[in-house]
């Protein structure tokens, strides 16, 4: 049986991420990833990296607002990683910094974007309020519709198809041992470490494991017998065909689900939280089998996007996709052990591409005993203790 100080169950950036920053260590590692590496929701997403608080954070109202606002510093740090991150990992990761907006277009919207920029502002993240007419002269293209909106100069964007495999070429370069279609089947203590089977027949132990398998965490969890709520949510995304340069932002919207951008080449991409519809079979959730796309969304998100920016309204669809991605109950991540399972650990959230540097860095910290980048008390697993009882 093969032996390794760490496994990682997952080969999105996250579980490519700790995987790499634990080979740091000087650890031997292993990662196992069901499908291929990248192949899901780190691969899927339009790659977008939003430091601002979410529509979704925001939307039910002050306490939901502070809740969300302890992540901050997780975007803070996030956002420094990004800025060396293709130096770090020897790769080209298509980062751009280009800022970001989140618009308004009416009095209420704006009231929000005001709260929600004070909250950003007292940790640190420099956010702004910008209204007509002085939009207008760093953001033309918007419909006059929009009467503010927050701009942050931090966001932008990287490339989703290749971050998590540059991740898990410079772990391979330090010793990391990758196995692809690999689906972990069983964990089991043993001897101080984990017995890991695959359904290949495979089997492996290892010192600790670490549960970084986003929409399918809570499904490896109950392997051994841990209810975790995360909760898989099927998203769609869009992408248009080449247009002249015209938006120069990553827009979001503070009362619609809206998130879109202008790739170099020309072509829009546009999501936000619009819905895809997920499969059944014999009754149960099924996961493995690609979301649906649903009209409804597409039209939606088409709708809002070239109704704050009208010059884009004759653009011609190109593709739509799904993916699947990863939240909380309480919209924060969960970083740490597992409490009552020596050795086991979960890395899990929304944002984990946007995040999952951080997410990473601080799992590998948490994991080796090392000094903390940042306090992770608000994302621990005890918060959810009650849901297990052994």
């Amino acid at each position: 049986m093969n032996h390794a100080d760490f496994a990682v169950i997952g080969g999105g950036l996250l579980g490519c991420g700790i995987a790499y920053y634990l080979s740091t260590h000087g650890l031997k590692g292993v990662l196992f990833e069901k499908d291929q590496i990248n192949q899901n929701a780190s691969g899927r997403n339009a790659g977008s990296l939003h430091f601002q608080l979410e529509y979704r954070m925001i939307a039910d109202g002050d306490v939901g607002g502070q809740r969300a606002a302890e992540r901050i510093p997780l975007h803070l740090n996030a956002q420094k990683m990004w800025e060396n991150l293709s130096a770090e990992l020897d790769a080209s990761l298509g980062f751009v910094m280009s800022g970001g907006l989140m618009l308004a277009e009416t009095p209420e919207q704006a009231r929000l974007l005001e709260r929600k920029t004070e909250l950003e502002r007292s940790h640190g993240l420099p956010v702004e309020i910008i209204e007509r007419p002085a939009l207008d002269d760093i953001a033309p293209y918007l419909s006059p519709d929009v009467i503010a909106a927050s701009y942050c100069r931090l966001e932008g964007k990287a490339n989703p198809r290749v971050v998590a495999p540059a991740y898990a070429r410079a772990g391979a370069r330090l010793g990391l041992q990758v196995y692809s279609g690999a689906r972990v089947t069983g964990l089991q203590r043993s001897r101080g470490g984990w017995r890991i089977s695959c359904l290949d027949g495979s089997r492996f132990q290892a010192d600790v494991v670490i549960i970084a398998s986003g929409a399918w965490t809570g499904l490896v969890a109950q392997l051994v017998d841990v209810r975790l709520p995360v909760l898989p949510m099927p998203l769609s995304m869009t992408v248009t065909s080449r247009m002249p340069k015209i938006v120069g932002h990553l827009v979001q919207h503070a009362g619609a689900r809206l998130s879109f951008k202008q790739t170099a080449e020309g072509n829009l991409l546009i999501g936000g939280g619009w819905p895809s519809k997920l499969h059944h079979h014999h009754g149960a959730l099924s996961l493995d089998q690609a979301p649906d796309v649903r009209l409804d969304s597409m039209i939606g998100s088409a709708a809002v996007a070239s109704r704050v920016v009208p010059s884009i309204a004759d653009a011609l669809v190109l593709r739509t996709w799904t993916g699947l991605t990863a939240m909380t109950a309480d919209h924060l991540p969960m970083l740490g052990p597992v409490p009552k399972r020596p050795g086991l650990y979960v890395a899990t959230g929304g944002s984990a591409f946007t995040v999952g540097p951080t997410y990473a860095q601080l799992m590998s910290q948490i994991v080796t005993g090392s000094s903390l980048t940042l306090d992770v008390s608000p994302f621990s697993l005890d918060r959810f203790g009650y849901l297990n009882y052994v």
